[in-house]
């Protein structure tokens, strides 16, 4: 068994979960705490058998429309904090120890994302979730830049140049836009955010109570 899944039984007080309730991840690369989602959801899903579907959206677009900027440089106190308590967190969860810190804010941010939904399309989100986060916080490598894209996906055994292709069809920034709103009308304002029907539960640490939450409906 896995050991972030260890540490999801442990709290939650279950093995096995057979949802009755499906979890929606609203999931935006580009948020610093999902690094710690990212490289755990892929294997709590395949060893809970969860029923749980992924939105990709830009978290920027909800937080620009509510005039909230998370960590700016002007708040250093702030800034240190996050990345202390991500790398007290990873070395929890057994991750790797993240190289901190990490670039941040994304310049490529919407390519990151757009990227992502056409994976999602192809059922490979989790997969590039996790990969792109790993080249971006163990490596340092920008997720959305064209460095951290190849590798990406070269890891995926996809090619470059097909997919970038696809992510730059309108279609996609339609689709984008669409579960952007989606978001911000369910009431999504941070991400990584899970909702079973109109609950939300905000940030990495609350998947544990969405898992819970799903299970008892």
């Amino acid at each position: 068994m896995h050991l972030i899944c260890k540490h999801i039984y442990a709290l939650t007080g279950q093995v096995t979960y057979r949802m009755s309730k499906p979890i929606t991840a609203w999931l935006s690369i580009g948020s610093t705490y999902s690094y710690l989602t990212a490289l755990r959801i892929n294997a709590i899903q395949r060893d809970m058998s969860l029923n749980l579907s992924v939105k990709p959206i830009s978290i920027r677009a909800i937080m620009k429309s509510m005039d909230n900027i998370p960590f700016p440089p002007s708040k250093k106190t702030k800034v240190d904090y996050m990345w202390r308590d991500i790398e007290r967190r990873a070395d929890w969860y057994g991750l790797p120890k993240p190289k901190l810190p990490a670039p941040y804010p994304l310049q490529a941010f919407d390519q990151a994302n757009k990227v992502g939904i056409v994976l999602n399309q192809q059922g490979r989100y989790l997969e590039y979730f996790g990969e792109t986060y790993r080249l971006w916080f163990v490596s340092g490598m920008e997720a959305g830049s064209e460095e951290n894209l190849r590798l990406a996906l070269k890891t995926m055994q996809l090619d470059y140049d097909d997919i970038m292709h696809q992510a730059k069809d309108e279609a996609i920034q339609q689709m984008y836009e669409a579960n952007t709103e989606e978001a911000k009308q369910l009431g999504v304002f941070g991400a990584p955010s899970f909702s079973i029907g109109n609950e939300i539960f905000w940030g990495d640490d609350r998947l544990e109570d969405a898992i819970r939450f799903a299970a008892s409906q």
